[in-house]
């Protein structure tokens, strides 16, 4: 059985799962959006559902195909070390770069009280 991981390393799951969160679609708006053949899609949306990202719901002679996230906390959870660590780096960065500009701003008063 492929992992969260694996099923979302496809494009075009990642597209159907975007089109997903939209809305529910049936599977000819999805083949139609996406321009890829009606098995292909179906393949697609087989191995999403496996996965718990995809439900169904079947209207008269229609299924209908929406997004699951709960699964997607998985993904979330593993990122937030990720974020974390940008997050330090952008406020190191922000930091040097307000060290840099009090030093220019230091050496421009500086250079005005010379010439005085």
């Amino acid at each position: 059985m492929p992992t969260l991981f694996d099923v979302i390393t496809d494009a075009s799951r990642r597209q159907i799962l975007d089109l997903l969160r939209e809305r529910e679609r049936s599977v000819n708006e999805l083949v139609g959006e996406l321009r890829m053949s009606q098995p292909a899609v179906s393949k697609h949306l087989r191995v999403l559902r496996e996965a718990g990202l995809v439900k169904v719901r079947i209207d008269a002679q229609r299924r209908w195909y929406g997004l699951d996230p709960r699964p997607l906390a998985e993904i979330d959870a593993w990122l937030a070390p990720y974020r974390r660590y940008w997050a330090d780096r952008l406020d190191d960065l922000e930091r040097h770069l307000d060290s840099r500009a009090e030093v220019a701003s230091s050496a421009g008063r500086n250079a005005s009280t010379d010439r005085s």
